[in-house]
C-alpha cells in the first residue's frame, strides 16, 4: 500500500524559510502530476503548486514568486521550497500524487508563520 510522507513543516517567522519534502512508502506507475495543497482552519483546501511529469509548474496566485516546487522523478519525491513566508501562509500543507486512475494523500503537515 503506497504511504506518502510529509516533512519539514514547523514554526517560522515572517519572512522565513521552510522545505517540505514528500516520499513515498513504495514506487508509484504512471505519475503524471505531483502537488502540493494546503488547509487553514475553516478554509477548504486549496492547491498551492503543481509540477506535471514534464515539468511544468503551476502555482496558487498568493505563492507565485516566493514557493517553488519540484520532484526527483528517481524517488518520486516532492519538495516545496517557501520563501518569504507570510502568517497567512499558515496551513496544513499535503502532498498529492496522480496517476491516471488514482490519486494519493499524505497526512499533512502543519505549517504555522508567526508576526
Amino acid at each position: 500500500q503506497v504511504q506518502l510522507v510529509e516533512s519539514g513543516g514547523g514554526l517560522v517567522q515572517a519572512g522565513g524559510s521552510l522545505r517540505l519534502s514528500c516520499t513515498n512508502s513504495r514506487s508509484i506507475f504512471g505519475i503524471n502530476a505531483m502537488a502540493w495543497y494546503r488547509q487553514a482552519p475553516g478554509k477548504q483546501r486549496e492547491l498551492v503548486a503543481l509540477i506535471t511529469n514534464l515539468g511544468s509548474t503551476n502555482y496558487l496566485d498568493a505563492v507565485k514568486g516566493r514557493f517553488t516546487i519540484s520532484r526527483d522523478n528517481a524517488n518520486d519525491t516532492v519538495y516545496l521550497q517557501m520563501n518569504s513566508l507570510k502568517p497567512e501562509d499558515t496551513a496544513v500543507y499535503y502532498c498529492n500524487i496522480r496517476t491516471p486512475s488514482l490519486v494519493y494523500w499524505g497526512q499533512g503537515t502543519q505549517v504555522t508563520v508567526s508576526s
